[in-house]
């Protein structure tokens, strides 16, 4: 590559006003970035939104949550009312009838076929289907498939069934959806910021700090769960508080291990040990620096606590220490329900599939969360 020089004999001959320097009316720039700077929480919004799996678990959560609030309003029955006349009846949702589902048909058994047409025993128009015909001791019997709401003249309608007390199950459903919720939700963060703080102190620290507080998670953690439940609630009586309060005594111990390993992992990077050469405290190295790096596995344990202390709450309630009548939740419902269970199963079913899809859901927005605080992933598509 031939570079030009004036002194050399080729270029004297070049008159000097022919010569000019280049880009000199120019100014130069670094180059423009074409899109908008991201930042950290919209880069974490970002590739959340990419997970459609826990997007859709969070729609899900969103709607329960929507119903807790809202459904039980959303007839004329309140939660502790109730029908007498109307026991255990069966589910009737005005929008599946006519497809058959959920219709308030039941089928009642050991019928005489003779009486079939009776309005006496019968009302008109309560009679679906004839099933099973068969003869005993000489007199033929069968199964009568009947309109339940028309079979005993209910003018009502209960679109989740009514329990032995003929107390609307759709209500109860919904407000014990919403007391099981308030009942894990703020046990989780009672949990998660007694765990966040002692684990952080615990990692960060190290050494005798490390030793023994570890030491005091091992003696409360060597005492089994249940028996930590039951005499919490029998010392302390029952009530929303005493469930709470009987979830926080043991729960925040798996979150404190958890960012506690994290702060061993992180506290020694370079970006640590630079932050603490430039003269960083240690609580802004904790919480600034180290925490933000914990924060994936801690929210995953914290989204998978909550239907665990729904669980929790539903055991406490099987075996009478949970919340009392007429209050429900989903472990109060269960609990009545298993009682009727081969009779009535759909008692059990609305709550059994409740519980179901907040595991599923809480889990699958867990898993969500934690890829998108992952700083490891950051930018990544």
């Amino acid at each position: 590559m031939k570079i030009f020089d004036p002194n050399l004999p080729e270029y004297k001959d070049i008159p000097k006003e022919k010569l000019k320097l280049v880009q000199m009316d120019q100014k130069l720039y670094d180059a423009k970035f074409e899109t908008e700077p991201i930042g950290f929480f919209k880069d974490v919004m970002l590739r959340f939104s990419k997970n459609r799996a826990s997007v859709i678990a969070f729609i899900i959560i969103c709607v329960i949550i929507f119903f807790a609030v809202f459904g039980p309003s959303m007839n004329k029955y309140k939660f502790d009312e109730q029908f007498t006349e109307y026991v255990d009846m069966p589910p009737k949702i005005p929008l599946l009838a006519p497809l058959g589902i959920f219709d308030g048909s039941r089928i009642i058994e050991n019928r005489r076929a003779d009486l079939i047409g009776n309005e006496e025993y019968y009302p008109e128009g309560s009679v679906l289907n004839v099933l099973n015909e068969r003869e005993i001791n000489g007199v033929k019997m069968v199964d009568v498939e009947v309109d339940y709401y028309k079979y005993i003249g209910c003018e009502e309608v209960f679109w989740f069934g009514s329990d032995y007390l003929g107390r609307d199950l759709w209500t109860r459903l919904w407000r014990g959806a919403r007391v099981s919720l308030i009942i894990a939700l703020v046990s989780v963060a009672c949990n998660v910021f007694i765990g966040v703080v002692y684990g952080s102190i615990s990692g960060y620290y190290g050494g005798t700090v490390d030793i023994i507080m570890m030491r005091i998670t091992e003696i409360i953690n060597a005492f089994p769960r249940i028996v930590i439940l039951t005499l919490f609630i029998m010392v302390a009586g029952t009530g929303m508080f005493s469930i709470i309060m009987a979830l926080v005594i043991k729960g925040w111990v798996g979150t404190a291990r958890t960012v506690r390993s994290q702060f061993f992992r992180y506290k020694n990077r370079e970006y640590v040990l630079a932050a603490r050469t430039l003269g960083v405290k240690d609580l802004s190295l904790i919480f600034r620096h180290i925490l933000p790096n914990a924060i994936g596995p801690t929210i995953t344990a914290s989204m998978i606590a909550v239907p665990s202390a729904i669980f929790s709450e539903s055991f406490l309630a099987y075996i009478g220490l949970g919340l009392q009548a007429p209050e429900p939740s989903i472990g109060v419902l269960l609990s009545q329900g298993q009682k009727v269970l081969l009779h009535f199963p759909t008692q059990v079913l609305f709550p059994g599939i409740l519980i179901s899809v907040l595991m599923i859901a809480f889990n699958l927005f867990a898993d969500g969360l934690r890829d998108a605080f992952d700083p490891t992933l950051r930018g990544a598509s």
